[in-house]
């Protein structure tokens, strides 16, 4: 299986560290670093979480680093503030039109929306391949209708609902993953087991990866997303961005 990966990328750093008293001249926390850990995040996290699989990927990303970091509180994985940079810079693919779509089982695109691709990219290149998958920050349109399957969270739906609703042909398209209730597509509800949940950053990109993976070996869209479920319930569990291990 080949899959060719193409959105925006990012790298996330957490910073652990101890908050045990507020700073005497305002009322805030005192963060004290402790250690520090760093992954490729958002398109690029998608793209590791593929590598796990032994599947041959590609990656088409942003070249100008964008870099979230996080300073949590140690103890209790609490986020104390998270500092976003470079997003301002990131630039837009280009020579689109140049790339082998057709060397490929699968497409994904990885959509964060920060500048890396237009919905008029996301469109063109939905319609060079068969078997595409996006996850995307975006609101929705016609723009997405030949993609195959779109993957989007609770949130993201609710912010675009309005505009799919009573649209027959998203109701074969659309994945909306919940959380800790699962995921849900086509009027079926796909339930996970309760765990401890630590972290939820990067769980969609590892959803993602194993969706597709798993699709790519038996073309069933919903033994995938159970798959998927399970392997996004395992890097929950965890600090932090990590890759599925299997």
């Amino acid at each position: 299986m080949k899959v060719l990966v193409i959105g925006d990328s990012c790298k996330d750093v957490f910073v652990y560290g101890k908050c045990d008293r507020l700073a005497p001249a305002a009322p805030v926390p005192v963060f004290v670093p402790q250690y520090q850990r760093e992954n490729r995040g958002m398109a690029a996290n998608v793209y590791e979480n593929l590598l796990s699989f032994k599947v041959d990927v590609d990656l088409v990303t942003n070249t100008t680093e964008i870099v979230k970091t996080r300073y949590v509180e140690e103890k209790t994985n609490h986020m104390v503030i998270r500092v976003d940079s470079g997003e301002e810079k990131i630039e837009k693919i280009e020579d689109i039109e140049l790339y082998s779509y057709s060397d490929y089982d699968a497409i994904i695109i990885s959509d964060y929306d920060k500048g890396f691709l237009s919905e008029e990219d996301i469109e063109y290149i939905s319609r060079q391949h068969q078997n595409v998958f996006l996850d995307t920050k975006k609101l929705l349109g016609e723009w997405a209708y030949h993609i195959n399957f779109i993957k989007i969270n609770q949130t993201e739906y609710e912010k675009t609902q309005h505009l799919v609703e009573g649209i027959d042909w998203y109701k074969e398209k659309l994945i909306v993953t919940m959380g800790s209730k699962g995921a849900s597509y086509a009027d079926k509800t796909f339930l996970v087991d309760k765990v401890e949940i630590k972290d939820l950053t990067g769980a969609g990109d590892t959803f993602l990866a194993a969706l597709v993976y798993k699709y790519g070996l038996e073309y069933n869209i919903m033994d995938a997303i159970a798959f998927a479920n399970e392997c996004a319930t395992l890097v929950v569990q965890q600090k932090g961005v990590n890759i599925i291990d299997v």
